[in-house]
């Protein structure tokens, strides 16, 4: 894969990508502006969008710069029994699961020395635990595909897939834990 490193074309690669990436992150804002009411009235739950968020960004481009990384050194190949990819999907998923006991911990906690949790541990630890096992899959997801796209189309993965992915699991991170809250709460 040759790399053109002039402005103009990586100016041309990513403008229409970053466009895009605009408009799903106003779609973002949108999906929380409706969610206000419910977070508002549970103050745990205020406290776990940005983490969520973050973390499910933090996720995607760490598997973003693992996979970008196999694919300039040559050892991934795209196919079902690939092992770098299986790999790299599997320790994404453990390290949510060991991350978001952690944040739902800590955001229970902090809203109850700030201005007193509504809800009780279990549920926040509940809530946390199943958004991030559901964004560590879907980060795996929209990271593979992206990486694979970017692959296919000689875009350098390095300068389309960490954008790509960060942006779509913010918007993700708000649908899934929206729909968590919706389902558990």
């Amino acid at each position: 894969m040759a790399t053109d490193w002039r402005v103009g074309a990586i100016t041309r690669a990513m403008l229409p990508v970053l466009l895009a990436l605009t408009l799903v992150e106003v779609g973002s804002g949108l999906v929380l502006g409706s969610f206000e009411a419910q977070l508002l009235a549970s103050p745990s739950l205020l406290v776990l969008v940005p983490v969520t968020i973050g973390t499910a960004g933090n996720l995607g481009s760490v598997l973003a710069a693992r996979l970008s990384t196999a694919v300039h050194l040559g050892t991934v190949e795209f196919e079902p029994g690939d092992e770098t990819l299986a790999g790299n999907a599997v320790a994404t998923v453990a390290l949510a699961l060991t991350v978001f006991p952690v944040v739902g911990l800590g955001a229970w906690g902090l809203a109850t020395l700030t201005t007193g949790a509504r809800l009780g541990p279990v549920t926040v630890l509940t809530v946390a635990v199943t958004s991030g096992f559901l964004l560590s899959l879907l980060a795996v997801l929209v990271t593979g595909v992206t990486t694979y796209v970017a692959y296919r189309l000689e875009l350098d993965p390095d300068d389309v897939v960490i954008p790509v992915v960060t942006n779509v699991c913010d918007v993700l991170g708000v649908v899934v834990l929206f729909v968590v809250v919706a389902v558990l709460v």
